[in-house]
């Protein structure tokens, strides 16, 4: 294995042993294989772009592909050609994990599960510095610039590692830096040839000499001492000593059970899916002043796509400074409370909960910040596994009346343009439009979409969805009207932006149970999702649109009544504990919106159907296919042009000038007319069929040796190539002479069939030939392949003499010459 190749492989295998810090903050090792897969189809492109001698820029281009296709092959969008070859819409489907990826980011803490968004940006990531560790180590012959990229994989843990990271990783990560060190100098050292010793004695290769043997121990003792040392530091905890200490009591992970990660939510409002409830689990304890709060929330969800609301990457203000206080709501009471918050250690997420609007905080560090817009505590560094804290917020509430006097909010409010985005389905258009037909204000339609939820309208809960066919998870779960929380909040959004109102999902936790003195617990059967809606000078209001009967610790209040009171008999849908509501407690609808109940039949498909979007992907792969075929034929009709340019040279006009032997015919050779024709077009012609001669050969495959003499190359050709072909044999003889004649005679062959005695050339070449090079001459021709190649390689030659000429002129400018060749004055 050449020098090269070998240093690239050990590039690889350094990135790969510089990856391990990251299993601090994955529970598995899934991101390893697939980071391995991924770095050896990098490996191996860049060893085969250096197998042919590709520039460093080809090299480049050639591992960036190769990482292209092995995270299509890992991570597949469903839309590709073969099993590896990407399309728009895997570029796509790329994008949308990239996003993904930041939506758990943010919902989870270390150590965090195998999700698909967070394995593909962890892949891409290290076969981005695979190629980079590869040109700075192989490309630049800069090994040492080696180790910038692979920080940049150590700095991931300790930016998002809450507690001490672990100090093995970097160990062997270490081993690998050096080991790719060590490769280079050997490199660097066997093109010298054999080393020798201050004694004069030869030292082979890979035996140490004095001065490597030294440096080799002083490297191994740094590594050690950069470990040790910050372990010896007192306060720097859970690192190596601490593995070797630990008694193995299993409280650190926060992770109540023996599997799966409960502590950890998933904040996407989902149209379908299944609701898998575990044990129960103590998550919060709350103590808060009010006498009957609403629900504690820690999430929002605002970003609507077809399969339903996600999370937006959250930004604001540190929660230690003052939080701004909420604006004055017209017809709204408010009133401040005070709360506490224990998290247990259950709850291991970068939010924290609180009840809307809060004011102060106090046991919150500088870490956690409050996004005003969203309502929301999170942190980039932190989590609120086992947080205690304090804080003061605002309670409103509302009366129908004053909501009803709220105005719509014009179309170009920042707030309506984005919070009213929705995808494009005719059926929820239409029931939306049935729904709110003769409603005047923005309440009075939300409470008709509200109302729409009902019991009364055939909605029901259970923790699973049903499927459908029609291609829409919103429409399916409007036409089977049987879903969790999750799914009804996501629908009431859609329904209320279908409206024109600006809407999204927050999620939080139900009253759970009170132990007195108001405090509550709250387990994970209290986690719960509603929606929220805003009205101009009023800000969000909360709808919970889920049956009540269903939710444990549900609250219900005057704007948005329990459409299904009385509550109905216990079935077998009611989730296991709920109490129904109290029937005084909940004031009905107005009469408009129960008559506009009554007479609804509800979600109606049967008008046309659903209209399902076709597909795009068919059209993308045939507009693939079909630029792949024209990519394919480039090479076959450039040979196509090159053969009719060379053939499409007219014969010249014939005026006999030789001497006439006494039948009147020419007395020079049989076979050959010497006329007093443009001898110039009669040597190009010459020179053209010679040239269609030599590619014709490139293109079947026989040898061509550019040093013979066409004479010498035609009877090689008429003994070897054409055999016992007596008209193919003439053909090729006719060529060659022709050629000799225009290259070295005054005057050159004229008047003779050329093209014919190429076209049976290469009829005898063809004949003789197998399936495949008849078949590689037709479409991909070796002659035009060759030509491309070889000018390739010139304008690289020529620009990297360009580059070299310009650097030459660059250093005779450089200012330490200027200032060496000035003349200093003597004193």
């Amino acid at each position: 294995m050449i020098a090269s190749r070998n240093l690239g492989f050990v590039a690889a295998a350094a990135t790969l042993l510089a990856a391990p810090p990251l299993s601090s903050i994955f529970e598995r090792w899934t991101w390893l294989i697939e980071a391995a897969i991924a770095v050896a189809v990098v490996a191996g492109v860049a060893a085969l772009t250096r197998l042919v001698r590709a520039p460093l820029w080809g090299q480049v281009l050639g591992m960036l592909a190769g990482l292209l296709l092995a995270l299509t092959w890992l991570f597949p969008g469903g839309t590709e050609l073969v099993a590896f070859l990407p399309t728009p819409a895997t570029l796509a489907h790329f994008g949308e994990l990239l996003q993904g990826s930041l939506q758990d980011m943010r919902s989870y803490g270390v150590e965090v599960p195998d999700t698909t968004p967070l394995l593909f940006i962890t892949v891409l990531g290290v076969g981005s510095v695979a190629i980079m560790v590869d040109v700075l180590a192989v490309g630049l012959r800069r090994p040492a610039l080696a180790g910038l990229p692979m920080l940049a994989i150590y700095s991931v843990p300790v930016a998002v590692y809450v507690d001490s990271v672990p100090a093995m990783p970097f160990v062997v990560g270490a081993c690998g830096y050096l080991w790719l060190l060590v490769t280079d100098n050997v490199d660097r050292v066997r093109r010298f040839g054999r080393r020798f010793t201050g004694e004069g004695r030869d030292v082979d290769v890979w035996e140490s000499s004095p001065l490597a043997a030294a440096g080799r121990r002083l490297a191994v003792v740094g590594v050690a001492l950069a470990v040790a040392l910050p372990l010896a530091v007192p306060g720097m905890t859970g690192g190596l000593l601490d593995q070797f200490n630990s008694t193995g009591e299993g409280t650190g992970n926060g992770r109540p059970g023996q599997g799966g990660s409960p502590g950890r939510i998933d904040l996407f409002a989902a149209l379908s899916g299944q609701l898998n409830q575990s044990e129960v689990a103590e998550m919060v304890k709350v103590t808060t002043t009010e006498p009957s709060p609403f629900y504690l929330r820690f999430g929002v969800a605002d970003e609507l796509r077809p399969d339903g609301f996600r999370v937006r990457p959250p930004n604001g203000r540190r929660v230690d400074r003052d939080l701004p206080a909420p604006p004055a709501r017209q017809g709204a009471e408010q009133q401040r409370y005070q709360a506490t918050v224990e998290v247990t250690r259950n709850l291991e997420m970068p939010l924290v909960p609180v009840y809307s609007d809060p004011v102060s905080t106090d046991g919150l560090n500088g870490n956690w910040l409050y996004d005003a817009n969203l309502g929301v505590v999170f942190s980039n560094r932190d989590n609120s596994r086992g947080k205690r804290y304090a804080f003061e917020y605002v309670r409103s509430t509302f009366s129908p009346a004053a909501l009803r006097k709220a105005r719509s909010l014009p179309a170009e409010h920042p707030i309506a343009v984005q919070q009213t985005r929705r995808p494009a389905v005719q059926q929820v258009d239409v029931l939306v439009s049935r729904l709110v037909d003769g409603k005047r204000s923005d309440y009075d339609k939300v409470r008709a979409i509200y109302d729409y939820f009902s019991r009364d309208n055939g909605f029901s809960y259970s923790l699973s969805t049903r499927g459908g066919t029609s291609g829409e998870e919103i429409v399916d779960f409007l036409t089977n009207k049987v879903g969790y929380c999750q799914q009804y909040a996501a629908a009431m959004a859609w329904l209320v932006r279908s409206a024109g109102i600006p809407a999204r999902v927050a999620f939080g936790f139900t009253n759970g149970t009170s132990t007195g003195d108001g405090t509550y617990v709250l387990t994970n059967r209290n986690l719960h999702a509603w929606t929220e809606v805003y009205f101009d000078q009023m800000g969000w209001v909360p709808f919970d649109a889920t049956p009540a009967y269903a939710v444990q610790g549900a609250n219900r209040s005057a704007w948005a009544p329990d459409s299904d009171a009385p509550d109905p008999e216990p079935s077998e849908t009611t989730a296991p504990g709920a109490s129904p509501d109290d029937p005084a407690a909940t004031a009905g609808p107005e009469q408009e919106d129960a008559a506009d109940r009554d007479t609804d039949a509800g979600f109606d498909a049967a008008g046309g159907g659903p209209a399902r979007r076709a597909p795009s992907w068919p059209w993308w792969t045939a507009g693939g296919l079909l630029a792949l075929v024209a990519l394919l034929c480039v090479p076959a009709l450039r040979r196509m042009s090159l053969r009719r340019r060379r053939h499409g040279r007219a014969a010249p006009a014939v005026t006999a000038t030789g001497a006439a032997g006494p039948d009147g015919a020419d007395a020079g050779a049989p076979g050959m007319v010497v006329l007093g024709a443009d001898h110039d077009r009669a040597r190009a012609d010459a020179h053209a069929a010679w040239d269609e001669l030599l590619d014709t050969l490139v293109d079947y495959r026989v040898r061509v040796d550019r040093t013979e003499t066409p004479r010498a190359t035609a009877e090689r050709l008429a003994r070897e190539a054409v055999g016992d072909d007596g008209a193919a044999a003439s053909a090729v003889r006719l060529l060659g002479r022709a050629e000799e004649r225009a290259r070295y005679a005054r005057d050159p062959l004229t008047g003779e069939p050329l093209h014919p005695a190429l076209k049976a050339v290469r009829g005898t070449l063809a004949a003789r030939s197998d399936r495949r090079t008849r078949f590689l001459a037709a479409v991909l021709p070796p002659s035009v392949l060759l030509r491309w190649r070889l000018a390739v390689a010139d304008s690289s030659s020529r620009l990297v003499a360009g580059a070299g000429r310009t650097r030459v002129r660059l250093l005779r400018w450089s200012p330490r010459r200027l200032l060496a060749n000035r003349p200093t004055r003597r004193a």
